[in-house]
C-alpha cells in the first residue's frame, strides 16, 4: 500500500522522454534547415550578383586550351572552346534560378487562384475547370515541353509558358482541396451567415489559411522546374546560345568529359546543390509545421 503511495506521488517520466525525444528530433531539423536555407539563398546571391562578380565575360575565350584544369586563373578550368567556366556558371546560374523562380510563382499564383475559385463556385464551374486541369495534369511534362518547342521554337517566354502549363495543374489540386477542406469550418460559415460576399471570404477567411501549405507546394514546383528546364537544356531545347543556363553548360561540354571533367561536374553539382538545398529546406519547414499542428 505504502508503495503504491508513494509511486502515484512519484513523477511520471513519461513527459520526460517526450520533452528528451522532441529534442532529438529538432536539432537534426534544424541543422538540415540551416544547410538548405543556406544552398538556397547562397545560389539566390549567386543568381543576382554573379554576372557583376564573374572575372570574364560570358562567351569569352580566355584561354588557348580547351579543357584546361583549375588553377589560379581559372579556379574551375575552361570549357571546349577555352572560356572560363567560373563565369560562365555566374551567368547560367541567373537564367536557371530566374526562369524556375518565374515559372514556379505564376504556376502557385494562377493554380491557388483557380482552387478557390472552383472551391467558393457553383458545382458546374467547379467540374469544368477540374476536368481541364485533369486532362494537362494528364500529359507528361517533359512530353509537352518537347511539343511546344517543337511547334514554336525554343524562347525564354516559351519555356517559362511551358513549365506553367505543366504545373499550374498540380498547384490547383493542392489549392482546391485546402479552399474545400477549410471552406467547410465554422469561421467560413459564419462569415457566409453574415452575408459576406464570396470575394471577401476567400482573400481574408480562406487565403491566409491555406497560404503556408501553398508556399510550400510552391518550392516544390521550383525544384520540379528547375530539373525540367536543366533537361529541356541538356537535350539542346531550353536556353539557346549565346546565353546559357546550368543544364545547356552540361550538355556543351559532355563530350569532352575524359578531357575535362571539371567543365561537367561543375555545372552538375551546381544543378545538384540547388535542388538538394530547396528540397532539405521545403521537408524541414513541412516537418516543422507538422510538429506545431500536433
Amino acid at each position: 500500500m505504502n508503495n503504491s503511495i508513494l509511486d502515484s506521488r512519484r513523477p511520471s517520466s513519461e513527459p520526460e522522454s517526450r520533452v528528451s525525444a522532441a529534442r532529438r528530433h529538432v536539432k537534426p531539423l534544424n541543422l538540415t534547415r540551416w544547410i538548405g536555407a543556406t544552398l538556397v539563398i547562397f545560389w539566390l546571391l549567386v543568381a543576382i550578383f554573379g554576372p557583376m562578380l564573374a572575372p570574364h565575360p560570358v562567351g569569352a575565350l580566355v584561354a588557348d586550351d580547351m579543357y584546361s584544369g583549375a588553377s589560379a586563373a581559372f579556379p574551375l578550368g575552361t570549357d571546349y572552346l577555352g572560356r572560363d567556366m567560373l563565369s560562365r556558371i555566374l551567368h547560367g546560374a541567373r537564367y536557371t534560378v530566374g526562369l524556375a523562380l518565374i515559372a514556379a510563382v505564376l504556376s502557385s499564383l494562377i493554380g491557388a487562384s483557380l482552387g478557390m475559385l472552383a472551391a467558393l463556385a457553383p458545382r458546374w464551374l467547379d467540374e469544368s475547370v477540374s476536368r481541364l486541369n485533369d486532362a494537362l495534369i494528364s500529359i507528361p511534362s517533359k512530353m509537352l515541353a518537347l511539343v511546344m518547342v517543337s511547334a514554336f521554337g525554343a524562347s525564354i517566354p516559351l519555356l517559362i509558358v511551358t513549365a506553367v502549363i505543366s504545373y499550374a495543374p498540380g498547384a490547383f489540386r493542392i489549392s482546391r482541396s485546402l479552399a474545400a477542406n477549410i471552406a467547410t469550418l465554422e469561421y467560413v460559415q459564419v462569415a457566409r451567415t453574415r452575408g459576406e460576399g464570396k470575394l471577401y471570404i476567400a482573400a481574408v477567411e480562406v487565403l491566409p489559411n491555406m497560404f503556408h501549405p501553398v508556399l510550400t507546394d510552391m518550392g516544390m514546383r521550383f525544384v520540379f522546374i528547375v530539373l525540367l528546364l536543366s533537361g529541356m537544356s541538356f537535350l539542346g531545347l531550353g536556353v539557346q546560345p549565346p546565353m546559357a543556363d546550368l543544364g545547356s553548360l552540361v550538355r556543351e561540354n559532355i563530350g569532352g568529359l575524359s578531357q575535362g571533367a571539371l567543365a561537367v561536374i561543375g555545372p552538375a553539382l551546381a544543378i545538384g546543390t540547388l535542388t538538394i538545398g530547396a528540397n532539405l529546406l521545403i521537408d524541414s519547414l513541412s516537418a516543422n509545421r507538422g510538429q506545431q499542428g500536433e
